[in-house]
């Protein structure tokens, strides 16, 4: 089991689908939501910026590393406001790349994917979000597939020891999909790339506006299923391209729908242009209206 699944029984309407009811906090029993910590551009500290998040609702926070927020100030403010840290992004991936040609580049790539699976754990968090390649010039999707494969089990000892899932986020990477390929694909190369890993520490970190472009969010979901971890949050239009949640062309009852179907509970944070408490605050507030449906 890649997470804790309860069952539960969830209400739905024909016109709406499922309505995921919130707690006090910003998510639900069953879901719970988030953001990265570098969209709220507020706080003197981090112990400022997570307590206004706390009170804005928020569930928790997602960090990033190797590098950016200082990692002891971080679980100090999260001891000190309540504030869980849920996990890390890891910051290097697109850059540094575990499908680079160069053996020299993908050693640097995994030390950073050891790094922020130590780092995710210091700081009481669950997972690393993890680009696993990029189809270029120099690398091909097979070469992209490959490469990243081997490198990503050379990191899986310590992350069963500590107890950190390492998650394959669907992004712009030209892997798992065709760029003209069109709207309508779906995510069986992703589901397969998962399953040669065959690791309960590997699993998808789904975005659900990232692939609106090239396929609908609900049935990529249906087809990963429970190798779904966590979620990221965004929309996306044909017109605007990413947008605020809501403001796109993801189907947001079937978004839910699908989630309920495979029976998803866990962490949704979102992904957007973030800002001022304001700012967040409405962040959250899509996320309650597209995401839970309340």
């Amino acid at each position: 089991m890649l997470r804790r699944h309860f069952l539960a029984t969830l209400g739905a309407t024909a016109l709406s689908g499922p309505t995921f009811a919130a707690s006090s906090q910003g998510g639900s029993p069953l879901i719970k939501l988030s953001l990265k910590a570098a969209m709220a551009g507020f706080g003197g500290s981090l112990e400022e910026k997570f307590r206004i998040l706390a009170e804005l609702g928020y569930d928790g926070v997602e960090l990033d590393s190797p590098g950016g927020q200082n990692k002891p100030e971080a679980l100090a403010a999260s001891k000190a406001t309540g504030l869980p840290i849920h996990g890390v992004v890891n910051s290097i991936h697109w850059k540094t790349r575990l499908s680079d040609p160069a053996e020299d580049v993908r050693a640097k790539s995994l030390e950073g994917l050891l790094t922020a699976i130590r780092e995710s754990h210091a700081v009481g968090g669950s997972s690393v979000l993890l680009v696993p390649g990029v189809v270029d010039g120099k690398t091909n999707h097979q070469q992209a597939w490959e490469r990243s494969i081997v490198e990503i089990r050379k990191a899986l000892p310590l992350a069963a020891e500590l107890g950190i899932h390492i998650l394959i986020e669907n992004v712009w990477n030209r892997m798992f999909y065709d760029e003209k390929g069109g709207s309508a694909q779906s995510a069986e190369r992703l589901a397969a790339y998962l399953d040669e890993i065959n690791s309960p520490w590997v699993g998808s970190y789904f975005d659900i506006g990232n692939h609106q472009r090239f396929g609908e969010p609900a049935a990529w979901i249906r087809t990963l299923g429970r190798r779904i971890v966590k979620l990221d949050v965004k929309d996306w239009g044909v017109k605007g391209g990413f947008c605020k949640i809501g403001d796109g062309d993801v189907d947001w009852s079937a978004v839910r729908t699908a989630l309920h179907d495979i029976g998803y509970t866990g962490w949704a944070t979102a992904e957007v242009k973030g800002g001022d408490r304001e700012r967040c605050a409405e962040i959250l507030d899509r996320m309650r209206t597209h995401l839970l449906g309340v």
